[in-house]
């Protein structure tokens, strides 16, 4: 599914370089999932909106089912993202904004847009989606109306909507009370396994981390450390754990 080569991202920043990303190579097979860790500043919300499209690498290739993100045109990178890619941004659902009064559902219908669907079709796929995160019932609300929680369930729903091959959530269960982020990790696990998706998480909490099929550790811009995590693989091969610098 995705396999980056040499992927480097570097910027200035009040006329000082930063290198965000310094050659990162890594494989994510179609169906597996990855959490990505780090300290502060080592390169994981860099890397994910990479993998995203949202960013492009200063040199590298991404390659995601072939196509290199890196170098594919504006408009086809764009018609990737709508399509096959579901990003759950850090921090989301954290401020009680809504879009111009829309409920919940509309809301989260307004996500399958640019994939030209009828409106009927994509009100039922809302509805399916949010019945998917525990939020049926609550779909006619204004998102203000919803705690925190239920507001990144709202968020998990807008991005699974349009059923994509590929989930990318950025530190998801930071800000939660404890038992809520034990319940979003339950949830994320479940719908990557429900979906078969292709997984990519950066996360602090081993709930998450510890759920997942690998785990890569970023540090400088680079993959410090690269571990497979015991009873996590679904096809039941031999789980292995390795770990060494420049991986």
């Amino acid at each position: 599914m995705y396999h980056l080569t040499g992927v480097t991202k570097h910027y200035r920043h009040g006329g000082e370089l930063v290198r965000a990303l310094d050659g990162v190579g890594l494989h994510v097979p179609d169906g597996g999932a990855l959490a990505v860790q780090g300290p502060p500043g080592a390169g994981t919300s860099t890397l994910l909106r990479i993998l995203g499209g949202l960013e492009r690498p200063t040199r590298g290739s991404v390659l995601l089912d072939g196509t290199d993100l890196a170098t594919v045109t504006a408009s086809r990178l764009g018609r990737i993202r709508a399509e096959s890619i579901g990003l759950l941004g850090r921090g989301v659902g954290d401020r009680p904004e809504s879009v111009a009064g829309l409920t919940v559902r509309q809301e989260v219908a307004a996500a399958l847009a640019p994939l030209g669907l009828r409106p009927a079709d994509r009100w039922e796929l809302a509805g399916e989606a949010l019945a998917e995160v525990g939020l049926t019932g609550r779909d006619a609300l204004l998102p203000e109306r919803l705690d925190p929680y239920a507001r990144r369930r709202a968020a998990l729903a807008r991005a699974l909507v349009k059923r994509p091959a590929v989930l990318l959530a950025d530190r998801p269960t930071e800000g939660l009370p404890p038992s809520a982020a034990a319940d979003f990790a339950e949830l994320l696990v479940r719908v990557w396994d429900t979906y078969r998706l292709t997984c990519v998480i950066t996360t602090d909490d081993e709930a998450v981390a510890g759920r997942l099929g690998r785990r890569v550790v970023l540090s400088g811009g680079r993959v410090s450390c690269l571990r497979r995590v015991a009873g996590t693989e679904r096809c039941g091969t031999p789980s292995w754990c390795s770990c060494g610098g420049g991986r």
